[in-house]
């Protein structure tokens, strides 16, 4: 007789392994034993685990990083509604096609490469030196910098995981609130902050310094005057709220008094259409001796697929034993990165060229439109909305209710993914960010969902 003995779910992926009491073969030889004296166990295979201890840092970060926890609720939400056409205004992700005269450049580059003359190996870890110098000519023309302090990457949120590897882990850390999750998170990984502490919903030994309407979404810097590193970003992500002259100066100045470092995210800085909002924090006098700036192609050329960008390292910039900065910088690239894909910087140097560029100009344009119709939709139905005029984001706000309950509502009641303000910072609680990254025609879908699900308003 036969028998068999399993340890652990049917569902389990190790192989079963009979084994014969009486001959010691696989189960095909059990035909040449009398049924009467065999009998077969499953061997129970144990757990394998490494010695390496996890990095205690990562059981400190909270559920999923906020954009894949958004994924799972609208995978959910589709099972269980089939039929919905869901609309996504949630993650920042393009829509539009790249324009053709920037696709172009990169399908050339493409092509060169299955010949000699047009073949390129490993490159410049800092980029190609053509590309530097126009990225510094075009954007940073006049602002007392030069090409080689520029370096060029897959993207801001890589080159943000970078300095934080540059910085250790014993700098002090203030963000705005709310702000890009990459800037905390990292920070966390990295053991620059203390445990979570659910009761105020952040992190110990980070500096949340409150944006809200009260204080027209720039901080009080006297928050962040024990902090080594500032996290800055303008237009933010996600209040939409683009900084003034008069307030990069002060925070500018701020830095200088206390020591601090200034990590300036610039991704959005085209979206600004205020003279008095600088698209750099070099406009404003001293900061190449206080910031870096990081900033990306994603969101000017639709190259979230493609991957292209850079960081600002001025060579003024300096540690406090007098060490450049930059000198640093380029040991973390020359030693993690082997440089950004040469298709891709063929794109981008299009970008920089008077066509691509204005090609650039008009995909912003589309979702500023974007961006200016979901705002005045919310406005005509009594919302308070902020953003949306600098920046791609509208920041809408719900009063006394849970951002997490508001996302929730919305997907139900509409079919649309939004973003939970709660989910970039305490200060964003009560609040949803809506993204103008979509199509024209879900955007004016959206709209008319919108004014059925909430015509009177919250």
């Amino acid at each position: 007789m036969y028998s068999m003995a399993m340890s652990g779910s049917l569902g389990a992926r190790a192989p079963a392994v009979w084994q014969c009491a009486h001959v010691r073969e696989p189960a095909r030889a059990h035909r040449r034993c009398h049924p009467t004296k065999i009998s077969c166990t499953v061997a129970t295979q144990e757990e394998v685990r490494t010695s390496v201890k996890r990095n205690a840092n990562f059981a400190k970060l909270q559920a999923g990083y906020l954009f894949p926890e958004i994924a799972k609720r609208r995978r959910e939400h589709q099972e269980a509604n089939p039929d919905a056409k869901i609309i996504s205004l949630g993650i920042g992700d393009t829509t539009e096609p790249i324009p053709q005269v920037i696709a172009d450049a990169m399908a050339a580059a493409a092509s060169g490469m299955a010949t000699r003359e047009g073949y390129s190996g490993y490159g410049a870890e800092q980029g190609k030196g053509v590309l530097r110098e126009a990225i510094c000519n075009k954007l940073y023309n006049g602002l007392n910098l030069k090409p080689s302090d520029i370096f060029v990457s897959d993207g801001s949120k890589c080159d943000i995981g970078r300095l934080q590897m540059m910085l250790g882990s014993s700098p002090r850390v203030a963000v705005q609130d709310p702000s890009y999750p990459v800037y905390v998170d990292t920070s966390v990984i990295m053991g620059m902050t203390g445990d979570y502490d659910q009761q105020a919903t952040s992190f110990n030994n980070v500096q949340y310094m409150p944006c809200t309407p009260d204080n027209g979404f720039f901080p009080d810097l006297s928050v962040a005057e024990k902090s080594d590193v500032i996290f800055f970003c303008s237009p933010n992500n996600p209040t939409g709220a683009a900084a003034t002259r008069a307030q990069l100066t002060s925070l500018v100045e701020a830095a200088k008094k206390n020591g601090s470092l200034i990590v300036y995210d610039a991704a959005y800085a085209l979206y600004i259409e205020d003279d008095d909002c600088p698209k750099s924090i070099f406009e404003i006098p001293g900061a190449d001796e206080v910031a870096m700036e990081t900033c990306s192609f994603s969101k000017y050329a639709g190259f979230t697929g493609v991957r292209l960008g850079w960081t600002v390292v001025p060579a003024a910039l300096k540690f406090a034993d007098g060490t450049p900065v930059q000198q640093d910088f380029n040991r973390i690239m020359t030693t993690t990165f082997n440089g950004a894909s040469v298709i891709s910087q063929a794109g981008g140097l299009a970008c920089m060229e008077s066509k691509g560029y204005e090609a650039m100009l008009e995909l912003v344009s589309y979702y500023k439109e974007n961006a200016r119709i979901l705002r005045q939709t919310f406005l005509d139905m009594g919302f308070k909305v902020y953003g949306g005029q600098n920046a791609p984001y509208v920041w809408v706000g719900f009063p006394g209710k849970p951002s997490w309950d508001v996302f929730a509502d919305i997907l139900h009641k509409c079919n649309i993914v939004t973003t939970p303000g709660s989910g970039f910072g305490p200060a964003g609680e009560g609040f949803v960010r809506a993204s103008a990254f979509g199509h024209r025609e879900d955007i004016l879908e959206a709209v008319e969902r919108f004014k059925k699900a909430y015509g009177n308003g919250n």
